[in-house]
């Protein structure tokens, strides 16, 4: 039931604008979705797990954009800045993902626990999202670790290898802190180019 479940994910992150996540109700979710409340617990068992499949859903969003911004054929310094560019947006734009990255959880979004859902879940397992949501440390490191893959020659020096990891992680961290304190004139672009010269 894929349509019904991106329906229903969509319907409850319309709610979570419209109120605070506490005052969100199921069965106002299902019928903005246009499913009963069944399929709604069919799909996500609870709300915690509809929380943590929004969470779930807005994380792989984020991730599948600094993929986007790091495959480009532009030069490694400018897909950097597409990929700080994009984290900086995503944040902004995107409430759950600036708690993602930040850690900071208002009481306005659901916060499920970032830990795994225990095994004896109700819900399927393929409509679960049962692992373990990633903290702001270890998206910190995926954004890292995907950056140097895509930008890493083949057979590069370890060396190498290494000055490449730290200048990624600085601009992947330059780019949170955007997101706390936007950067003024000349943008993410020229922090990024200061830390990862052509």
């Amino acid at each position: 039931m894929p349509a019904a479940r991106e329906a229903l994910l969509d319907a409850a992150c319309a709610a979570l604008v419209r109120r605070p996540w506490s005052a969100v109700r199921m069965v106002e979710v299902a019928a903005s979705a246009g499913v009963s409340r069944q399929t709604l617990y069919n799909e996500f068992g609870s709300k915690d797990g509809l929380a943590r499949a929004l969470v779930r859903r807005a994380a792989d969003g984020y991730l599948a954009g600094v993929e986007r911004a790091l495959g480009g054929a532009a030069e490694p310094g400018e897909r950097l800045i597409a990929a700080a560019e994009w984290t900086a947006a995503a944040a902004r734009d995107d409430a759950l993902v600036r708690a993602l990255l930040t850690g900071c959880w208002s009481e306005r979004l659901p916060a499920p626990s970032l830990a795994g859902v225990p095994s004896g879940s109700a819900v399927p397992a393929q409509r679960r999202a049962d692992g373990p949501l990633p903290t702001p440390r270890e998206l910190v490191h995926l954004v890292r670790d995907r950056a140097v893959a895509a930008l890493s020659a083949p057979a590069a020096a370890p060396s190498v290898t290494a000055r490449l990891t730290r200048s990624c992680e600085l601009v992947v961290r330059l780019a949170l802190s955007g997101v706390a304190a936007p950067p003024g004139e000349g943008g993410m672009a020229e922090l990024v180019r200061a830390v990862f010269p052509r």
